[in-house]
């Protein structure tokens, strides 16, 4: 009996000794390319500067897709393609790889562990893609190969996966940051009563705009990007026109804008919101009338001062609706003025709109309470009716380049000593290569304009690039560089699946004015 068991006892050894290298084998499968040995390194960059560029895709023969991390890397590690000649089609938005004898874009690889490619990519965009500033798997790859990398939590900071439209404005020694619908890992719905960060300004211990942004996100206790505004009640909240006023002691106090809907269609609230600098959260502080439209409005509203009056005006992108910079003023709708042709009190009625004309049956445009501004489908539409003339119209935004015209969508505004003029960075709607994903550049020397002429920076194909922000707080060289980002995203295009990590984020973009593209006829 004891040797039957002893026989057993030594076949289950020798079994488990012959299947010990089998065991290890498959734990070093499991483990897969752990290693930055592991890996081929793929870095793609600018041909002109030779920095990084993120979001470039090369896609193999059997329709595997990869893209660049914002360093512009790739960490290569799919085990049938190593170690074999492997050809790579290579594009990117506004990027060109050049094109072989049958036109085809792209490289032929010989992916080995430990060894490493570079790719010149030219840019056809003005402005230069810089990195991604939200969501996943920001230094994905260059995590993966070991990089030090310039932001503290490259791969997921305060569990976000997609963020829709940042507002940011310096507020008390920070930059605050509030973006609307927040994606989240654990579940398809996520915060949709916007969320928030700051981090520290340029020069004052935060890294510079060309190198990345360290967000500190005000997270729930999951470690999830938190609801920022308080609104009671059931639906999504949005926030938008975010501006200052001081308060007693004269520390600047936060307001915006808010609107409450079910979804994203009916409207079911309105309002303004003040900061809680103590809960770090909006609270309701006024409402609106549902159907009111004279509100605060847009992503980054402008302090001008007229004939005395300290105004807040309201660019989308024109900056045509304004109200005296004072709280009482601004939760009253009547004091609220915009800059358009209609006659007073009047709206916009297609066909049967009223203008106001002079002695002389000219259109008069001019600051009028209580009467809406137009929007910019509304002028392209009175100017095929024959109601409006567009040369005499001061917002006439055409293609330096083909004249043709360009309907503007949203887009920010501010002075600019670089140029010495009000510059526009904004989106368009209807473009050639996707609906909202082309983003142009104008100047005017007045604020009201004319805006006439503008020139394209940046191109999106098939995809989505909307609500753009110029952020002049990080201007550069007396305004020569400036910086904008937008919404990355699939939405609204026809492209049906999204760029994996970009899709739904946020991506920044730099653009130097005196680069020899954003020439005006008036330039000398």
């Amino acid at each position: 009996m004891k040797k039957k068991n002893r026989g057993i006892w030594l076949s289950i050894v020798a079994g488990i000794w012959a299947w010990l290298p089998v065991f290890a084998a498959g734990q070093e499968a499991k483990e897969g390319f752990t290693r930055a040995s592991d890996y081929y390194r793929i870095t793609v960059v600018d041909s002109h500067t030779g920095r990084g560029v993120p979001l470039v895709e090369l896609r193999t023969v059997n329709e595997l897709r990869f893209y660049t991390d914002s360093a512009g890397v790739i960490a290569f590690s799919e085990p049938e393609f190593m170690n074999r000649e492997t050809f790579f089609f290579v594009q990117s938005h506004g990027y060109e790889y050049p094109a072989d004898g049958f036109g085809i874009r792209g490289v032929r690889l010989l992916p080995k562990p430990g060894q490493e490619a570079r790719l010149e990519i030219e840019r056809l965009n003005v402005a230069e893609r810089l990195y991604r500033i939200t969501g996943s798997g920001i230094y994905r790859d260059s995590a993966l190969l070991g990089d030090s990398v310039p932001i503290s939590r490259p791969l997921l900071n305060g569990g976000v996966l997609g963020q829709d439209s940042a507002l940011a404005l310096p507020y008390r020694n920070k930059i605050l940051w509030i973006w609307g619908d927040t994606a989240r890992m654990s579940y398809p719905l996520g915060n949709f009563k916007a969320s928030g960060a700051f981090s520290e300004i340029p020069g004052r211990g935060g890294l510079s705009p060309d190198v990345g942004i360290e967000f500190q996100y005000f997270e729930d206790s999951s470690g999830f990007s938190r609801p920022m505004a308080a609104v009671p009640g059931p639906g999504v909240v949005w926030l938008d026109g975010l501006f200052t006023l001081p308060d007693p002691q004269g520390l600047p106090k936060l307001y915006g804008h808010f609107m409450r809907l079910a979804g994203l269609g009916k409207p079911l609230q309105q309002g303004l919101v003040v900061y809680d600098d103590t809960r770090n959260e909006f609270l309701p502080f006024c409402d609106f009338e549902l159907e009111q439209i004279f509100h605060p409005r847009g992503w980054s509203p402008l302090k001008v001062m007229e004939d005395g009056t300290e105004f807040l005006y309201f660019p989308q992108p024109f900056p045509d609706l304004r109200v005296p910079a004072d709280l009482q003023a601004i939760q009253n709708p009547s004091q609220y003025q915009g800059w358009t042709p209609l006659k007073p009190g009047n709206r916009y009625q297609g066909k049967e709109t009223v203008l106001e004309l002079d002695s002389q049956g000219q259109v008069q445009w001019a600051w009028k309470a209580e009467t809406p501004p137009l929007t910019p489908s509304e002028i392209e539409s009175l100017i095929s009716f024959g109601l409006l003339n567009r040369n005499d119209t001061p917002f006439r935004l055409r293609d330096l380049e083909s004249g043709k015209p360009v309907e503007a969508h949203r887009g920010t505004i501010h002075w600019n000593a670089f140029r010495n003029a009000w510059i526009m960075i904004f989106g368009q709607k209807g473009g050639e290569s996707s609906f909202l994903g082309e983003i142009w550049f104008a100047e005017a020397e007045s604020l009201l304009g004319p805006w006439q002429h503008c020139i394209k920076v940046a191109s999106h194909e098939g995809y989505s690039f909307y609500n753009p922000s110029h952020h002049e707080f990080f201007d550069q060289d007396d305004g020569r560089l400036i910086y904008f980002e937008g919404t990355y995203t699939k939405t609204f295009s026809k492209t049906k699946i999204g760029t994996p990590r970009y899709d739904y984020n946020q991506i920044m973009y730099r653009l130097d004015l005196a680069d020899p593209r954003l020439k005006f006829p008036k330039d000398p």
